[in-house]
């Protein structure tokens, strides 16, 4: 994933979206559906309606950028609301890019007492 500002934010736009939107047609959901602008350097995150494909719409400072990633096998995890947003941390963001369960994942490991 490409690195991201410290002070970038990440939106998930609830529900599903048309995936042959382009540069456009996902800049003018991120006005409409979160009512933010997308061009001020915050992510914006949109799933297919089979939940196996996202595009991911930045404004990096020169340009949007487009990224698309889709699953060979499962389905990126989706909040249940219909509408609105959803704000992650650029961490919950990796994990969601890669397939996992980013609402609550789980520690391999716990530490034992050190006494």
């Amino acid at each position: 994933m490409i690195g991201l500002p410290a002070n970038t934010r990440v939106w998930i736009v609830a529900g599903h979206t048309d995936m042959r939107k382009g540069f456009d047609g996902l800049a003018a959901m991120v006005q409409g559906a979160l009512s933010e602008n997308p061009f001020s350097g915050h992510v914006f995150v949109f799933r297919g309606r089979r939940g196996d494909i996202l595009k991911v719409l930045w404004f990096d400072g020169q340009g949007l950028l487009l990224l698309c990633k889709r699953l060979e096998r499962g389905r990126f995890v989706w909040p249940q609301a219909a509408s609105g947003g959803v704000s992650l941390t650029s961490a919950q963001l990796s994990m969601l890019l890669e397939g996992i369960d980013w609402r609550m994942p789980a520690r391999t490991h716990r530490p034992d007492l050190a006494a």
